[in-house]
């Protein structure tokens, strides 16, 4: 018999076919996982480094198997918080002032997201499953979707579009390393992942297929990866097609940032202002 959460989870997995909202026995193995998440004991990913080279990222597939099973062990219900009403199976995540959270009315989180002491959520949405860190911002209409991985002093500034990625369980998912400023209405993807101490411009995106470029060499780094302690903007580069020639999307690595800089405002603001890029 399976003995720790984990196993207890992936038993329960096995045969989610014969599952409903009846089963509560299921229902309390699930929460357990659930409430784990949501106090931050577990995460969906463990992160180490920067979390872009590919072995620095470890996939807790049972915690994602657990959310997908939540869904399976719930029913809709109406929820009415205030002036507002909701219809959904997962209620919001509640505690905010233990937690040392700041949530401004217009922002909400569901139950099994976490997010760390110091983070601040103008109106915006952070979903199950993600983990956002210490002293991050959540800013005004910025989406974290389920089981993206946000670091700590992180600004998600205003618009910014987090995917989720629920299944396959073991699909790594958007992973913001430490001291990254994500611009204005940029979206990050599709398990793309975005180095510790970044700039990323205004208006990028960044998905699993979208080449990063180096402006000095015009070598492709990486797809959908943006390296550490660096200044990235939106660009085009040249594709011929049957019909002509098209300028298809990239991000374009513009500075290699120096221990430092990254705090350095002036300098940063030269430096995109250089390059004809805003945050």
């Amino acid at each position: 018999m399976p003995t720790s959460l984990p196993e207890q989870i992936t038993e329960l997995w096995e045969r989610r076919d014969e599952l409903s909202p009846a089963d509560t026995d299921a229902f309390e193995v699930v929460r357990q996982a659930i409430d784990q998440l949501d106090r931050g004991e577990v995460r969906v990913a463990d992160v180490t480094g920067d979390g872009v080279a590919d072995d620095e990222v470890t996939v807790n597939e049972w915690a994602k198997l657990a959310i997908l099973l939540l869904f399976r062990l719930t029913s809709m219900e109406t929820m009415e918080l205030g002036p507002f009403e909701y219809a959904d199976k997962i209620p919001l995540k509640q505690g905010y002032e233990a937690a040392g959270v700041r949530v401004v009315p217009g922002a909400s989180a569901r139950w099994g997201s976490h997010l760390s002491r110091g983070v601040v959520m103008m109106p915006s949405y952070v979903n199950i499953g993600a983990w956002v860190g210490e002293n991050s911002m959540v800013d005004t209409w910025a989406t974290v979707g389920s089981c993206a991985q946000i670091g700590a002093n992180v600004h998600l500034s205003g618009g910014v579009g987090i995917g989720g990625v629920l299944e396959p369980a073991n699909a790594s998912p958007v992973i913001i390393g430490d001291e990254c400023m994500i611009g204005s209405r940029c979206i990050v993807a599709e398990g793309a992942r975005v180095g510790a101490g970044t700039i990323l411009g205004a208006g990028c995106v960044l998905t699993a297929s979208i080449p990063v470029i180096d402006a000095e060499t015009g070598n492709e780094i990486s797809r959908g990866r943006v390296p550490a302690w660096s200044v990235a903007v939106s660009a085009t580069r040249p594709r011929a097609f049957a019909g002509g020639e098209f300028g298809l999307p990239c991000v374009l690595v513009i500075k290699r940032l120096d221990p430092g800089e990254r705090h350095d405002k002036s300098k940063l603001n030269s430096i995109l202002r250089d390059h004809g890029a805003t945050v």
